[in-house]
């Protein structure tokens, strides 16, 4: 299967949490999305590895996703190593996706900014032909994605550009609440974490809000680039 976009992110959520309004969208538009999970958030103080993935095939079920695969490398403990690159350049070749969305460059969980390196590594090294990967024993075609984004997550990292995701909030949010156990409600007796908090919750409405006033729009998300994006022409540009 193809996608056009390969959503990869650290754990299960971070992709949810900090592009699932640009993901619910471009679905919507018609184009073909796909999640890669690096580990199974087995550290996650709250909720088990058989519960966060309950939660992430609900989320992308409510996103409708055409694929989401969890590669199962060692959460807390990402670092970027020729076997965890290979693992995510099988999946590019698998999907040949033409933009990544990957971790945030810079963040408060130390998996984040290492993911965001080794998906960045893994994608240039995809499309050297000199390195073989299979698929079921089959040789993979080479493939290097054209742009990686990166999303933002629990930093306030400063943007290159918005996604204007007015209208797919609400879905949004109701992705993100599909995980349960990870995040704010008061009848729970799990451990408070900084993400199981109300405010925490209240930020994802109120960031997009501001990025939505700095751009002209109601509510988008930021996403930084690895390259210099040229545009064909000025129309589709909102701004204030």
């Amino acid at each position: 299967m193809k996608c056009d976009i390969l959503a990869i992110g650290a754990h299960p959520d971070d992709v949810e949490l900090g592009c699932g309004g640009t993901i619910i969208k471009l679905i919507s538009e018609g184009k073909k999305i796909g999640i890669i999970d690096l580990t199974q958030g087995e550290l996650g103080t709250r909720g088990t590895i058989e519960t966060r993935e309950q939660e992430a095939n609900e989320a992308a079920k409510l996103m409708g996703i055409s694929a989401r695969e969890n590669l199962k490398l060692k959460d807390g403990f990402l670092n970027n190593s020729e076997e965890y690159q290979l693992k995510i350049v099988e999946k590019i070749r698998k999907y040949k996706p033409e933009i990544v969305l990957a971790n945030a460059i810079d963040d408060r969980h130390p998996d984040h900014a290492k993911a965001a390196k080794l998906i960045s590594d893994a994608c240039f090294i995809s499309g050297l032909r000199k390195i073989e990967t299979f698929e079921n024993g089959v040789l993979q075609d080479v493939w290097r994605p054209k742009h990686i984004f990166h999303y933002i997550q629990w930093k306030n990292v400063e943007p290159d550009f918005v996604m204007d995701i007015t209208g797919f909030m609400n879905q949004k949010i109701e992705a993100c609440l599909a995980y349960k156990t990870q995040f704010y409600n008061p009848e729970s007796n799990e451990p408070v974490t900084p993400i199981a908090t109300k405010d925490f919750l209240e930020s994802l409405t109120y960031r997009a809000q501001d990025l939505g006033r700095l751009s002209g729009v109601e509510f988008a998300e930021g996403f930084t680039t690895e390259k210099l994006i040229a545009i064909k022409n000025f129309e589709g540009i909102v701004c204030n």
